[in-house]
């Protein structure tokens, strides 16, 4: 497995297969396929091996819920090509179910059916945002640009459409607005969702207490 994960790490999953893996351990490609049926058991294998540096800790639920963000989101930037492949049906290795198994004791207190979507929001908040940082790492090496010149070029752009007035709102939020980096928006976009959570937590929670 830490082969199929070198490769994956040095060169995306289009160079992860059966065969590119026996052939970098100096084995028979048949001598794999004893032992793994094919490239989608690979895959999930991988992806449970991530999940060991999934760890999520801390005393209760939202410290528990932000560490699962952060941990994947960490793992995610260590291995790009894990955020292609999070999200969809859930993970079942034992590795995923350790980590799934804190989460949700820590969600204990919560009302048994609100569970699943809460945890369900974190994942879908943090893979949209890793996908997206991701996506920005890969066009920075296609282009040869980073964020901060790329923005720099499509400047007099903005400034030509802006200067239309079609677009005021538009205009004064990229003028006016602070420019955050990648770990601060993170970082705000997951209180604002933990926010909102234990808002409706407290809601319920005290509804069932009043009656």
């Amino acid at each position: 497995m830490r082969t199929a994960i070198q490769l994956a790490d040095a060169d995306g999953l289009d160079a992860v297969s059966l065969r590119k893996v026996a052939t970098a351990l100096d084995v028979r490609p048949m001598r794999l396929y004893s032992y793994i049926a094919g490239k989608d058991e690979l895959l999930d294998l991988m992806v449970d091996a991530a999940y060991a540096e999934i760890r999520p800790v801390g005393d209760g639920w939202r410290e528990v819920l932000r560490s699962l963000a952060e941990t994947t989101r960490r793992a995610a930037h260590e291995h790009e090509w894990l955020a292609d492949l999070l999200g969809g049906r859930p993970q079942l290795g034992p590795h995923a179910l350790a980590s799934g198994e804190t989460v949700v004791a820590a969600l204990g207190d919560v009302d048994v059916d609100a569970i699943m979507p809460v945890v369900a929001s974190v994942n879908a908040y943090v893979i949209g945002a890793v996908r997206r940082e991701i996506a920005e790492r890969r066009a920075e090496r296609a282009t040869g640009m980073d964020e901060k010149r790329w923005q720099a070029a499509l400047g007099p752009y903005l400034e030509r459409t802006f200067a239309t007035g079609s677009f005021p709102t538009l205009a004064t939020v990229v003028r006016d607005a602070a420019h955050l980096d990648a770990d601060h928006t993170f970082r705000i976009g997951l209180d604002f969702l933990l926010d909102g959570i234990e808002a409706r937590i407290s809601g319920v929670l005290g509804g069932v207490s009043d009656m």
